[in-house]
């Protein structure tokens, strides 16, 4: 049984442990019951490359909600190829889109956060409790640098929200570090961050940055920087 002692004693086992020996043990700690989570963003995509080179049969999916960039499709599909392995897309719900869209409007997020939060619900949360089904741990891409929303958290987690294991094997590197990994071993990655786009989510919600913004401050750029998460990382 997972308890705060348990998560304690991985976090000092593992702490001074490369990202692939941190996937690495993790997936034999929860065979069949771990799976990674990608937004195809820079960090995902070094801990899929990382994955597929440990198991190319480890489960790992994304999810579309829809009203993605065209780059971010043409990258899945340029790393599926890559490492030959399959990524699981997730929808959300035709009927609760298209009741929300016909009630608020196509681009309800605009007008207020609580918008903008139901909107991330029904493409992003809700589609995730699926993918989350039968799953004891996820691995994400998250390092604590990204965001002031993020510092506080740990490589290994216990993830209320949806009662599981969270493992962030990148969790300490700097946006440098992921760079380096993705020249090393030619990664493929999402042509938008060459054009200044650093976080890359949904087409309305994403812009380029400005010098000396953070990396963040892309996403849901209208909004103050206290509220910008879409409810996937929050505690």
């Amino acid at each position: 049984m997972i308890n705060k002692e348990l998560v304690d004693s991985w976090n000092l086992e593992l702490n001074n442990s490369s990202p692939a020996a941190v996937i690495a043990f993790f997936l034999k700690q929860f065979p069949d019951k771990v799976a990674v989570s990608t937004s195809l963003g820079l960090e995902d995509q070094v801990i899929t490359a990382i994955t597929a080179s440990i198991d190319k049969k480890v489960g790992i999916f994304t999810l579309d909600t829809g009203r993605l960039f065209p780059e971010t499709y043409d990258l899945l599909d340029r790393t599926f190829k890559k490492y030959n392995i399959n990524i699981k897309v997730y929808f959300p719900n035709t009927a609760e889109v298209e009741k929300m869209v016909n009630e608020k409007g196509i681009n309800l997020f605009y007008d207020s956060i609580e918008n903008r939060k139901l909107c991330c619900n029904l493409r992003k949360i809700v589609p995730l409790s699926r993918a989350m089904k039968g799953l004891d741990a996820w691995i994400t891409g998250l390092r604590k640098d990204q965001s002031i929303t993020r510092t506080d958290m740990q490589l290994v987690e216990w993830d209320e929200n949806n009662k599981m294991l969270k493992i962030n094997p990148l969790i300490n590197w700097t946006e440098q570090d992921v760079w380096d990994y993705i020249e090393a071993y030619n990664v493929p990655y999402n042509t938008l961050h060459k054009k200044g786009v650093a976080s890359i989510g949904c087409q309305p919600c994403t812009r380029a940055i400005e010098n000396g913004e953070n990396i963040r401050a892309g996403r849901w750029w209208w909004e103050s920087p206290d509220t910008k998460e879409c409810g996937l990382h929050e505690k």
